[in-house]
């Protein structure tokens, strides 16, 4: 697993939208997986700035979406579609044509689970998966115990991730849905390219553990050890617990810059 440290979330907004850009200058048509949150807002931000300046062309580029709540009516402000829509397709300047999720309002929510696995997989697959990380170690929805080799499925959210997730409510868990579909983890490896931004020291645990601990379920993230092309993007913050902070240090700093992420 590739660790980089930086000196805060701006300056991983920037090492990971210039990432983007790269791939999406070399595979015009890429399918980018992108994340929610506040932890990705400066990735997606400095991705805009780029497409704004003229410095990469995302014209044919695809995003694809990582979960889902499900029950939340089409088109509430956060539901993760509308959530994506607002904050990556239309800043680039995309259209809805070019964005795939799975289906939060469907009757039948594991048809709608397994038929998204089909739309990742007739897209050619996820080109670079930008995840962030719980407080618990999760990806995705995959709390705690998922199984290393799920597919895209319904979960039931624990109590402590709808709190995480209660800001996004007006601060009410109760508002905060208790499902979602998410892309298993199984499915996330899949992607060739894995990149996780963690940043703040409430991160500096689950990131110790998933990159330094044992791969096991209990710490889902740990999954990306398994990974041929697994980067973690830290803040110093988030990477004070690292017994190998200063050896990841010296690998990424001797590295040609040529070969990026």
């Amino acid at each position: 697993m590739e660790v980089v440290i930086v000196p805060d979330a701006m300056a991983g907004g920037e090492l990971i939208a210039e990432t983007m850009a790269a791939l999406v200058r070399r595979k015009p048509d890429a399918l980018l997986g992108v994340a929610t949150g506040s932890t990705p807002l400066p990735v997606y931000e400095a991705l805009t700035a780029k497409v704004r300046a003229g410095a990469v062309d995302v014209s044919r580029v695809r995003i694809c979406q990582l979960d889902e709540y499900v029950g939340l009516p089409s088109g509430h402000p956060e539901s993760y579609r509308s959530t994506v829509l607002r904050q990556v397709v239309e800043p680039l300047g995309l259209t809805e044509d070019s964005f795939l999720g799975p289906d939060g309002t469907a009757r039948d929510v594991p048809a709608a689970c397994a038929a998204y696995d089909r739309a990742l997989a007739e897209a050619g697959g996820v080109d670079l998966q930008l995840l962030g990380i719980g407080t618990d170690g999760h990806i995705g929805f995959n709390e705690p115990c998922s199984s290393l080799a799920s597919r895209t499925r319904i979960k039931t959210l624990t109590r402590q991730t709808r709190e995480d997730n209660a800001r996004f409510f007006d601060h009410d868990i109760e508002q905060v849905p208790h499902h979602v579909i998410t892309q298993g983890i199984g499915t996330i490896m899949e992607a060739r390219h894995l990149v996780l931004l963690a940043t703040g020291e409430g991160k500096a645990e689950a990131v110790a553990r998933s990159v330094e601990g044992p791969v096991a379920a209990v710490c889902p993230a740990s999954a990306l050890q398994l990974h041929p092309h697994a980067t973690v993007v830290v803040d110093e913050a988030a990477a004070s617990r690292l017994r190998l902070a200063d050896y990841f240090r010296d690998t990424y700093a001797a590295k040609p810059s040529w070969q990026g992420l």
